[in-house]
């Protein structure tokens, strides 16, 4: 009778607390080591200070050297493929241990329960350090041009900017929350996945607000000119994805197992196969 209720114990439980039953021992001295958490927070610091440094030297370099004037949705289009490569490269080689790379994401994985709220804070704090390194090595090196691909709603669009960030947010989070399902991020066809869903709506978006679904992401150019107009729409129309998509990614699939903990988590060094 206590092996039955042992296992029905074990059913209930989902993400971090799910793996933490299913390794046993082993978490706490894996999963919860120093080690793997800074391993953890580098790989983060990588993958978004790496695109907010090719979005920012993109634009400035295409507005100042690109050989002609683009039309906005030209300029989204180069600007959305950068970023796209970028972040399916960065998931393919960080996916492992920590492939984030968007505090909506990372929120996510906390409200869902794959990753302890304190650790989800400073993931939060280290991205948003790495998008203005990256945008402001940018601007050290190209100068402002283009204006570092700043994202910026229109003069009174801001309502409806609001609703489409959220909207672009539930798109990519609901994606990731769906295929996270093994122990890395970066199974054969997420990054893919991840890279065309940032192609499309970064070009249908970009010329209407930036289309950021990124709040670090805005914040990085914006902290580099020192100019954070309107920027209160994109961590609050994350916000609002965010909450959505969990919840319907709940309804869809159920609660999160542990593997998609693991994928959210990272694989500890001392584990690898």
């Amino acid at each position: 009778m206590a092996e039955k209720d042992m296992q029905d114990h074990a059913k209930q439980l989902a993400g971090e607390q799910a793996l933490q039953n299913q390794v046993g021992e082993r978490f706490s001295a894996d999963w919860k080591s120093d080690q793997h958490r800074e391993r953890r927070l580098v790989s983060e610091f990588i993958g978004l200070s790496g695109m907010t440094f090719f979005l920012s030297g993109g634009a400035s370099i295409l507005a100042q050297h690109g050989g002609a004037d683009l039309a906005p949705y030209q300029f989204a289009f180069i600007l959305s493929a950068i970023a796209a490569l970028w972040i399916m490269v960065a998931v393919y080689f960080l996916g492992d241990i920590s492939a984030h790379f968007n505090p909506a994401m990372t929120l996510a994985f906390a409200i869902r329960g794959d990753m302890g709220k304190a650790m989800a804070l400073t993931y939060i704090v280290v991205q948003y350090i790495a998008a203005a390194a990256g945008s402001s090595l940018a601007l050290y090196l190209f100068g402002e041009g283009g204006n570092l691909a700043a994202t910026m709603p229109k003069e009174g669009l801001e309502i409806k900017s609001l609703l489409f960030e959220a909207v672009l947010t539930f798109g990519m989070v609901l994606l990731v929350l769906s295929m996270a399902n093994g122990p890395k991020l970066n199974g054969p066809f997420v990054p893919i996945a991840v890279g065309g869903y940032i192609m499309a709506a970064g070009t249908m978006g970009g010329p209407f607000d930036g289309a950021a679904f990124n709040p670090a992401r805005a914040f990085g150019p914006d902290f580099a000119l020192g100019n954070f107009t309107g920027y209160w729409i994109y961590p609050a129309g994350s916000l609002l994805g965010v909450i959505a998509a969990v919840i319907t990614a709940r309804f869809l699939r159920g609660p999160a197992k542990a593997q998609e903990s693991q994928a959210a988590m990272g694989t500890p060094l001392a584990n690898e196969d």
